[in-house]
């Protein structure tokens, strides 16, 4: 018999340490194939491209690559999937894996991800799918309490699959190497920005703005991915891409609309 396939993607760009150590620990599970942006796509959300061509590229690069098929493409992380699922693989993956994210993508950041929206894309197409992330931004992040969690994952969903409509949004406290805790499975903890733009004048006198601001809690309850995180526990979110919200129709028929 095959062994799995498992596509792996990310919106860092292919060579972050974090898909490097991703491909490492689930090679070691399945058969990989890599499609990943040439260039950083955070914060992209589920972009695609629309009004410019798409390029790809096979990599022939050692390390965690050596021996892989594996490519860059011009384009988001979302149309990393696209480009796999319709162009690139000759079999559908059994399991789409997305990360490791440079950063939390707990919470409200769900909704920006470039690294969630390559696995929603996957989840939209039927396949299972998880986005996995690190609570550090450094690029040289320590990821080796990444390991056994997303091993264990990855053997799971391949084992007992993920349910319809659903995909994982799975984050790893940042732990500098040492074990974690354990796991939890939550929900998302509400939450927004308030955001600021930081204005300044280049040399030339143009104005220019940074986007800046603080994370605000808005939820103080013990079963929320933040929650689990600050306990120094890794928080596993099923993500569903409907977003019909179902508690407000009946408030919205009760309009005078018919």
């Amino acid at each position: 018999m095959k062994r799995p396939l498992i596509l792996v993607t990310n919106d860092d760009g292919y060579n972050a340490p974090g898909i490097n150590h991703l491909i490492e620990f689930v090679k070691e599970i399945a058969e990989v194939v890599v499609v990943a942006p040439d260039s950083p796509q955070s914060g992209m959300g589920h972009a695609i491209t629309i009004d410019s061509t798409l390029e790809v590229h096979r990599l022939d690069l050692d390390g965690a690559y050596k021996g892989l098929q594996a490519y860059s493409t011009s384009g988001t992380p979302a149309d990393c999937v696209k480009l796999a699922l319709h162009e690139i693989l000759d079999r559908k993956p059994d399991l789409v894996v997305s990360g490791i994210n440079h950063g939390a993508n707990s919470s409200i950041n769900v909704i920006y991800s470039g690294t969630m929206s390559a696995a929603i894309e996957a989840g939209v197409e039927g396949i299972p799918a998880i986005g996995f992330s690190l609570l550090d931004y450094s690029w040289g992040a320590n990821f080796d309490a990444c390991k056994s969690v997303i091993q264990t994952l990855v053997k799971e969903a391949l084992d007992k699959g993920i349910p319809s409509g659903t995909v994982l949004n799975v984050n790893i406290p940042k732990t500098d190497g040492a074990a974690v805790k354990g796991m939890r499975v939550c929900r998302q903890a509400k939450a927004n920005w308030k955001e600021r733009f930081d204005k300044r004048v280049s040399p030339t006198g143009k104005e220019y703005y940074w986007l800046t601001g603080d994370f605000i809690l808005l939820d103080e309850g013990e079963d929320t991915d933040i929650a689990a995180l600050e306990a120094g526990y890794v928080s596993i979110v099923p993500t569903q891409f409907d977003l019909t919200a179902h508690h407000s129709m009946a408030h919205i028929n009760s309009w005078k609309i018919y």
